[in-house]
């Protein structure tokens, strides 16, 4: 029993820790273009390059 008063205040700090950590994400925009990297690994990169390169 005595190891739940440390293990429970450990635990909602990294809860809370790891909900700063997702909300900064969400405001740097870590997460505005999720199908972007999706739809780039389609495409072929001498397409991009044009003739003669």
């Amino acid at each position: 029993m005595d190891s739940l008063i440390f293990l429970v205040p450990l635990a909602l700090l990294i809860g809370v820790v790891a909900l700063v950590i997702f909300l900064w994400s969400l405001r740097s925009g870590q997460y505005e273009d999720l199908d972007g990297a999706a739809e780039r690994i389609l495409l072929d990169e001498d397409e991009d390059r044009g003739p003669g390169a």
